[in-house]
């Protein structure tokens, strides 16, 4: 089978068939994986939710995982990557992702606008080291901020519908009530599991909104429990005064991140810490290193070096190298430096060694580079 594939491949070259099946239907695929839009929920503001029917392509997801999507926006196809929000294993196969609309994100805003029913978009494998263990840790402490619930609600997910017996909590912070999506599955779940946990915060609004008095509420729903209303050794605490014993999965803003990052290295249980990053820190950049030229060998196109990182240059110098998330997760913009020095943004360390691949979206050139592109 496999050998006819390649042998239909060769007769309709230059494009592959999946080009030419596309045009019969669009999730009609031999070898691309693609995905239709069946549903649309706009549950929250500035978020959408879409549950996806994929091709026969899809092997699923890892609680924890994300994937990548790809659309087409003004004839140029862009992809990014979300972590599915629906518990693993599920039988109808479908994936359901949140995509909160950033104000400057392209594909974001694009969905969050023009998602419909009946909308295929590309869709690649799931990824990602993020993810919930087997065997399941006998206690489990989930931290996520905005957009960052996302993976973690994924995690929570997965433990009720398994029917997890040990301890779990859920911690999340969001500018308001209404801006948590998925408010009605967290209820069901506290409602439905006397061992999970639902600890809801709204820092930004600790001068006007009360703690939630409803005796009978399955989640401690609070703008300030204690202090400033945010994330603290006190708030650790008090969430789970486990947490030693416990595996813990956080996924939010950065500050979130450094918060709970801080106090896992303090107490020397960094081992027991798991996070996913979906903003990108990068370290400052040199103005030393801003000098000489970039050469894409491949495409023998070269332009000065200007410091910014070589996706940047690249696209900047008219190129169009392939790319996904844009923070260094993904691994989409790989590309061999044939030669010269360049900096990871994300750690600062530089690297000269020739004919190494390295990520275009954070890496930047330390005077004269070759990239193969």
């Amino acid at each position: 089978m496999v050998d006819l594939i390649n042998l239909v491949q060769t007769l309709t070259s230059p494009h592959p068939l999946d080009r030419y099946l596309e045009l019969v239907r669009p999730t009609l695929t031999v070898r691309d994986m693609r995905a239709e839009i069946t549903h649309v929920r706009r549950s929250a503001p500035g978020s959408v939710t879409l549950t996806l029917r994929p091709t026969r392509q899809w092997k699923g997801h890892v609680a924890g995982q994300y994937v990548q999507i790809g659309v087409v926006i003004d004839g140029v196809r862009h992809t990014r990557c979300y972590s599915p929000v629906n518990p693993e294993g599920d039988r109808d196969r479908s994936i359901q992702l949140t995509v909160k609309a950033h104000p400057d994100g392209l594909v974001s805003q694009y969905l969050y606008r023009n998602a419909v029913p009946g909308m295929v978009v590309d869709l690649a494998p799931a990824d990602g080291v993020f993810r919930l263990p087997r065997p399941r840790p006998r206690r489990v402490l989930l931290i996520s901020g905005g957009s960052g619930i996302t993976p973690v609600l994924s995690m929570l997910r997965t433990l009720a519908a398994e029917e997890h017996s040990g301890e779990v909590v859920f911690l999340h912070y969001a500018k308001s009530p209404d801006a948590l999506p998925h408010r009605a599955e967290l209820d069901a779940i506290a409602r439905r599991h006397p061992n999970f946990r639902v600890e809801l915060r709204y820092p930004r609004r600790t001068q006007d909104l009360p703690p939630k008095v409803d005796p009978d509420a399955p989640w401690v729903d609070l703008a300030q429990p204690k202090g400033d209303g945010y994330f603290d050794y006190d708030e650790l605490e008090r969430v789970a005064p486990w947490f030693a014993d416990a595996q813990t999965f956080v996924c939010g803003p950065p500050a979130l991140m450094d918060a709970v990052r801080t106090i896992y290295e303090a107490e020397q249980l960094a081992d027991r810490l798991h996070s996913e990053e979906f903003t990108l820190s990068l370290a400052p950049v040199e103005a030393a290193d801003a000098h000489g030229t970039v050469s894409f060998s491949a495409s023998g196109v070269r332009a000065p070096n200007n410091g910014a990182t070589l996706l940047e240059q690249a696209e900047s110098a008219g190129l169009s190298p392939e790319y996904g998330c844009r923070m260094g997760i993904c691994f989409s913009c790989t590309a061999v430096r044939r030669s010269g020095c360049t900096r990871n943004l994300r750690t600062g360390e530089t690297d000269t060694d020739p004919d190494q691949p390295i990520q275009l979206c954070i890496s930047a050139p330390v005077g004269d580079v070759d990239i193969d592109i």
